[in-house]
């Protein structure tokens, strides 16, 4: 089970401070709900658990190893990153977009070896793409396109689970099954999941643990149903609201 460790992380880009002392710890089986308004330093911060962006200071941890001590391709088997707004420039089909989620032995042409297959179509399915595995990439609509990066994600089994607003532009039913799709892979699979989520309702509903971040500070860090209260959305975003409804019943109204 792989244990995610940040301490007293702090960055800034341009000279101003994105993140400011920053403590959380995560380990395979959660489901974290990173929330907080825009530029509250989410997805810096997801960017530094990932090992793509090096603090100014403090340190980053997977299973007891500096993210900095992992080589480029072992730390890429562990963990998986699905940035926001992803982009694909080239014509590839939707399959082979996929398959850029294996290792890089992968051929650059012709058919997969049957292992690889296997994953590819599993991914295709969980993400709702059979019918699109020959379009190219290009021509899909952009849920379309989020739902072939986090397949893309998903296909290498990874440990470690970080995306970006995986459900931004997807549909009712795409952003229901995205979510409960990342929450079967912690509570099933005990993989580590972390994700940056608008959605304040789903993320009640689906994550098991909320990191609240505001000015690149942490605010709250604690279980859903006794973190996000009306006090701390009032101090998040400005906005009076208030929480009804437990577990799958949970949602966040506005006053």
């Amino acid at each position: 089970m792989s244990l995610l460790q940040a301490q007293d992380v702090c960055l800034s880009l341009s000279a101003r401070p994105v993140l400011q002392a920053v403590s959380v710890s995560a380990q395979g089986g959660e489901f974290i709900a990173v929330i907080g308004p825009n530029g509250a330093g989410k997805s810096t911060l997801l960017t530094v658990l990932a090992g793509l962006l090096a603090p100014d200071s403090g340190t980053v941890h997977l299973d007891a190893k500096p993210l900095a001590a992992y080589a480029p391709r072992d730390l890429a088997r562990q963990r998986a990153y699905l940035p926001q707004n992803p982009r694909c420039d080239w014509p590839l089909p939707v399959e082979r977009v996929v398959a850029l989620g294996l290792t890089p032995g992968l051929p650059a042409f012709g058919g997969f070896p049957p292992a690889d297959q296997l994953r590819i179509d599993a991914a295709l399915q969980a993400c709702d793409l059979q019918s699109r595995r020959q379009q190219p990439a290009t021509t899909l609509s952009g849920g379309e396109l989020a739902r072939t990066m986090l397949a893309r994600a998903l296909v290498g089994d990874p440990a470690v689970l970080i995306v970006d607003e995986p459900i931004a532009g997807l549909d009712p039913r795409h952003a229901l099954e995205a979510m409960r799709r990342l929450a079967r892979l912690a509570r099933d699979e005990q993989r580590l999941v972390i994700a940056a989520v608008h959605d304040l309702t789903l993320a009640m509903r689906y994550a098991t643990r909320l990191w609240a971040l505001r000015d690149g500070r942490l605010l709250a860090d604690g279980p859903p149903a006794t973190t996000l209260t009306a006090e701390l959305l009032r101090e998040l975003f400005d906005v009076a609201a208030c929480v009804s409804g437990e577990g799958g019943s949970a949602y966040v109204d506005y006053v």
